[in-house]
């Protein structure tokens, strides 16, 4: 596996590699939790919102960067299993801050530190871009268990927040 710049040509790949990431949270988790009412209003749309946000991720003029690791062989060749994951994150450099968007890894590729040398590599960039803080958020509920434990492992700390919901 290493990790490189984002091309134009990993954005299918991203695209559903976020789709097929965060399904279990919309599909299965924040849809019986809310409801059908809040769902569609909140995240009817969730999969076309990712179609239409992905694409805006990596604009590097403004300091939007997008870093994949790729599971081809280490010789560079495509070959491997593909798009093993991709980090999203952008720099305030005048706040000297840095906020990671996005971390997705594919299901095949968890539990093997993708997310830890993605999220770390992030940093690095952002270091060399004068941040001195990173924000990273995720949420509270079970699905989002494996990120809280990674950003922990990274000695990120937790800020608790609550997000209501209510029917109108």
């Amino acid at each position: 596996m290493r990790i490189r710049a984002f091309t134009p040509r990993d954005l299918t790949a991203l695209t559903d590699l976020t789709i097929e990431t965060f399904r279990p949270f919309y599909e299965d988790s924040f849809r019986p939790l809310v409801g059908e009412t809040v769902f569609a209003n909140q995240h009817g749309d969730w999969r076309d919102d990712y179609r239409r946000e992905i694409p805006r991720l990596h604009a590097p003029e403004r300091h939007l960067c997008v870093a994949v690791a790729d599971a081809g062989d280490d010789n560079g060749d495509d070959d491997g299993d593909g798009l093993a994951g991709y980090v999203a994150w952008s720099v305030d450099p005048d706040r000297r801050n840095g906020s990671i968007s996005h971390l997705a890894v594919s299901a095949q590729h968890r539990r093997h530190h993708v997310g830890t040398a993605l999220c770390e590599h992030a940093f690095a960039h952002m270091r060399s871009l004068g941040a001195e803080v990173v924000e990273i958020g995720t949420g509270g509920d079970p699905f989002h268990a494996p990120a809280r434990a990674l950003y922990e492992r990274l000695e990120c700390r937790g800020l608790p927040t609550v997000v209501y919901y209510r029917q109108l």
